[in-house]
């Protein structure tokens, strides 16, 4: 039984990444706005899920919007930093990012929580969305968000949505199968990950870890071989000797019939348990290898069993049917470029509609699959990293339904090209691009498909809190004074925009980084995009030969330009984990 009805302008369902910046921007933009989240924590992949060893856009330029935001936050409340981990360069204990989305959220007197409610009916109108009933009271609204981590608002008001692989018939896409097969039948999405973080107790005895129905040691051998346990361990450490672990290799990843996940309550239940106590053997099989100094970590998440995330790390949902769909072709590089075409197939003509950027490469998670992907990834800064891509406002819209945008993982996109869609810092992006386009639906008295995407366009640029990159460039920092000119130049002239990622402006912000340590050594280039340094002072650090790299373009360059067995002077941080130093500045003479 319904018993409160509340009337919001923009009402969002779920706190995840996406979900959690759509409300924030929308209340931010002045939209009376309602968040109703199952969690009571905010964040969703980068908090609840327990995956706080974020990846994707990592470089400086890309660090916009609320996610840059975000990583200040970070940097100012993490003790210790955030260089802790090998497969991210930002690390953080989960409870301080959940802290984060709260006090952003409590800051915000239109933006009004609900947590531990999930949405149990839609209201529609012919094609309008109208209104969502939870247990003991609904919501109705004049734009309504799907920021649930399956897509499930999109299956309780019957919008078309894909769940499953798509044919190279379907759109050419290079990585597709031709036919359906044993793989697309097993696993017709990614497979989730139950994240379980573990401790390092030292000296003391860590409580047993005990194993969980179904423990079959097999399925985890040889999981850290060609690692080592060390390093294996420190592929999601996190500081205070705590370990994310989410391992893909003989690991805790788990797709065990995962369709269930769609199918009823009481089946998604059944895969939840089953992959929670997939992580609690993979943590009981660690503990049985490497020893009781570690454990299950105490006091992390707030239910009872404080070690494992709330919820599990979807990495695919229901994918909608939009007006625009995100193919592969559209994430891959330009033909002898470092960047992906900026316009869509479908919309050519049209103006040009990026409203938020990611750059990972594509990454697929079949347990004991190997699946083969066309390369998206390019060495940047000495290390690895993605080609950018743009996302186009219209893979937010359902094809034939007003009043609704999707928020999440669950744009309309191929299932090939979401393994580089559902990255966190994408997802936020696209988050806060849909709350500011809510917000601005209501001003303007529209619907999401009639919305200016200009004006959208615009409001993102220039927000007076966490301005948004729409146009991915190398080297041009939000700081940068003529930023916004190049932003709404390749607007403007999306045939100019450079297959190098780089604009002609080429002046820098070089100023330190305020933690960043001074290092004196030989430098040495081992091919192109490949940089050791063999440290000289301080003494502490004499003689040991790390990896160079960097987040910045203008470090980038002067990397790229540096004698070969050259004596250097260095500024940057010394990642243990990663054994190397992320340069910020360097001194050229």
């Amino acid at each position: 039984m319904v018993h409160q009805t509340y009337i919001a302008d923009v009402l969002v369902v779920g706190g995840g990444t996406g979900g959690t910046a759509a409300a924030i921007q929308a209340a931010r933009r002045g939209a009376k706005t309602i968040l109703v989240s199952e969690f009571p924590w905010l964040g969703g992949m980068l908090t609840s899920a327990g995956v706080s060893v974020p990846d994707g856009n990592e470089l400086e330029a890309f660090q916009t919007g609320l996610w840059g935001a975000f990583l200040q936050e970070l940097r100012q409340r993490q003790p210790g930093g955030l260089d802790n981990s090998w497969v991210s360069f930002f690390s953080y204990d989960p409870r301080i990012g959940a802290e984060i989305f709260a006090d952003w959220v409590q800051e915000l007197p239109n933006l009004h929580w609900i947590s531990g409610q999930v949405p149990l009916e839609v209201f529609r109108q012919g094609d309008l969305i109208t209104g969502v009933r939870f247990a003991d009271f609904a919501v109705t609204a004049k734009i309504i968000l799907d920021g649930t981590e399956l897509g499930d608002l999109l299956a309780l008001a019957e919008i078309p949505y894909r769940w499953g692989w798509e044919l190279q018939s379907e759109w050419g896409e290079p990585s597709a199968p031709a036919t359906f097969n044993s793989l697309t039948q097993k696993y017709p999405v990614q497979a989730p990950t139950y994240v379980v973080i573990m401790q390092d107790f030292g000296e003391a005895v860590a409580p047993e870890i005990p194993s969980a129905p179904n423990y079959n040691p097999s399925q985890f051998t040889g999981a850290w071989d060609g690692y080592g346990a060390e390093t294996f361990l420190n592929y999601g450490r996190l500081p205070s000797g705590l370990f994310m672990i989410n391992w893909p290799i003989c690991g805790n990843d788990y797709g065990e019939g995962v369709g269930r996940l769609i199918e009823s309550d009481v089946s998604r239940g059944e895969f939840i348990q089953e992959s929670r106590w997939h992580s609690q053997n993979f943590a009981h099989f660690i503990q049985k290898q490497l020893g009781r100094r570690y454990g299950l970590a105490e006091k992390v998440f707030p239910h009872a069993s404080t070690a494992f995330a709330l919820h599990p790390y979807y990495r695919e949902s229901r994918r909608l049917v939009g007006l625009t769909t995100v193919r592969e072709q559209d994430i891959l590089p330009i033909a002898s470029g470092r960047v992906a075409p900026i316009f869509n197939h479908a919309i050519a003509l049209q103006p040009f509609e990026a409203i938020a950027v990611g750059n990972y490469a594509n990454d697929h998670h079949y347990p004991g699959v190997q699946f083969p992907l066309q390369p998206k990834s390019i060495r940047w800064g000495g290390r690895w990293t993605g080609t950018p891509f743009t996302i186009p406002y219209s893979c937010l819209i359902p094809a034939a339904t007003d009043g609704f945008l999707v928020c999440e993982k669950n744009i309309s996109v191929s299932h090939i090209a979401n393994g580089a869609t559902r990255l966190q810092p994408v997802v936020m992006g696209i988050g806060q691009a849909a709350g500011m386009a809510a917000a601005i639906c209501v001003e303007l008295n529209c619907q999401p498909r009639d919305l200016p995407i200009r004006k959208l366009q615009t409001a993102l640029l220039e927000d007076n809190r966490s301005k948004a990159l729409i146009i991915p460039l190398f080297n041009l920092p939000p700081n940068h004074s003529d930023w916004r000119h190049w932003q709404l130049y390749y607007l403007d002239n999306p045939q100019a925009y450079p297959v190098s990622g780089d604009c002609p402006d080429s002046t820098f912000d070089k100023a330190l980084i305020p933690e960043s340590n001074c290092f004196k050594g030989i430098f040495y280039r081992l091919e192109q995009q490949e940089y050791r340094f063999t440290v000289t002072a301080p003494a502490t650090y004499q003689g040991q030969s790390w990896q160079l790299v960097t987040l910045r373009s203008h470090i980038d360059e002067q990397l790229r330009a540096y004698p070969h067995e050259q004596l250097v002077t260095l500024w940057g941080r010394y990642n243990h984990s990663g054994n190397w130093l992320l340069v910020e500045h360097l001194n050229e003479g």
